[in-house]
């Protein structure tokens, strides 16, 4: 038998506020983050609106001689990482080092500075790059500076798959645990992409809406771009309670699936897969699981094959299900969507409310579910499912339960 894992801690940085608590109540209020961009200049660009984490000021939270090494995903990361440890009182000794460790995911990189170097190149035609370029755009970044900041020596590295980078991490973490690698991990994705090459590329994929996020709704006409970041503190049972930690959830279990299929378009067998194998792995029957967390992105390809998906692994229990979408108010912030939607889920554990999903407007016939729209719900949770699928068919669900 492999230990249980247990959550201990959390942290967020979001569109919605600078940490967890001002994000739940952001979300328990059905408060929608996407408006127009005030971070970027919008003239150029034919989508104007994003999700976006405002007043964010680095020297709040970085000495000005760190400064030049942090990308703004790094710095995001770093934020949520500190309010995470600090939730779950976790303290490393030299030797307990050894035994914590990193894994966070990103489904792009460094973007500002990719697009503040591809500027000096080509449009200053200046060769000279600045000297930390490379550390500061690297995938890896977030979890080498987490590692570093907090002298953590276990296994450490990032994990990339488009907008399941979150999911996939965390995945990897409980993978660690409780196969003895880790007693502790930090776990989760970070992401800042609302840069304007980045933007631009998203533009031509022609999948964002103009306006605002509605999934499941008949009117919907996309995805909205965000940004932020979540970590979780993640621990092996025993050592949680060695250690006197609150332990907030469990995270049961976790099932990934490839569609092997189009690059752009999902698959509802190969979400489905991902879901029937997170119950599985998480000795959850589908009537255990009373709320999930939807990937929910509001185009018109995804939201018709998840509410399927949902249909096929819970079959008559399916419209017993509160489902919603947390992109419709934090935007889709892609490799670290995964990690902020699973602040949400656990919370609704803690909480027995279920957040919302806003600016739901008239059902979609194909979208048949219970989306809990617009308003939160009071309604005692005991286990979830949050599921991330992503570009090129990299599927990657959560199961998380109350700890009793």
């Amino acid at each position: 038998m492999t230990e249980r894992v247990v959550i201990t801690g959390y942290g967020a940085v979001s569109p919605l506020g600078h940490d967890a608590a001002s994000t739940w109540s952001g979300l328990l209020a059905g408060r929608s983050a996407i408006g127009r961009m005030v971070n970027q200049p919008t003239e150029p660009l034919v989508v104007k609106v994003a999700a976006e984490v405002r007043d964010f000021d680095p020297a709040r939270h970085f000495e000005a001689k760190r400064l030049p090494l942090l990308d703004r995903f790094a710095q995001f990361a770093l934020v949520a990482a500190r309010e995470a440890i600090a939730h779950s009182g976790l303290a490393v000794d030299e030797a307990g080092s050894l035994r914590v460790g990193v894994v966070i995911g990103s489904g792009a990189m460094g973007m500002h500075t990719l697009d503040d170097g591809y500027r000096r190149l080509f449009a200053e035609d200046n060769p000279r790059l600045h000297p930390l370029t490379v550390p500061r755009l690297m995938t890896s970044a977030p979890a080498s500076l987490i590692s570093i900041e907090h002298k953590l020596r276990g296994p450490a590295f990032s994990v990339a798959s488009a907008c399941a980078s979150a999911n996939h991490a965390i995945a990897q973490a409980l993978s660690l645990l409780r196969h003895g690698q880790a007693d502790a991990m930090l776990a989760g994705g970070s992401e800042a992409p609302l840069s304007y090459g980045c933007l631009k590329a998203w533009e031509a994929l022609r999948v964002m809406a103009l306006d605002t996020c509605r999934p499941f709704s008949k009117d919907r006409r996309g995805m909205v771009m965000g940004e932020g970041a979540a970590i979780f503190v993640l621990e092996t049972e025993s050592h949680a309670r060695r250690r006197g930690a609150a332990i907030l959830a469990e995270l049961a279990g976790a099932g990934m699936s490839a569609d092997a299929g189009d690059i752009v378009l999902p698959d509802t067998a190969g979400a489905a897969r991902a879901m029937s194998l997170a119950l599985a792995d998480a000795g959850l029957p589908p009537e255990a699981i009373d709320y999930v967390n939807a990937h929910g992105t509001g185009t018109p390809a995804n939201d018709p094959m998840e509410t399927e998906a949902i249909h096929r692994v819970f079959g008559a229990q399916a419209h017993r299900l509160a489902v919603s979408a947390s992109k419709s108010m934090l935007g889709h912030s892609l490799g670290a969507s995964g990690a902020l939607e699973l602040i949400a889920t656990v919370k609704a554990l803690e909480t027995g409310i279920l957040p919302p999903t806003a600016n739901f407007t008239e059902a979609d016939p194909a979208c048949d579910l219970d989306y809990v729209p617009n308003e939160a719900r009071a309604r005692p949770v005991r286990a979830a499912l949050s599921n991330s699928f992503a570009f090129g068919g990299l599927n990657a669900v959560l199961a998380v339960r109350r700890y009793d």
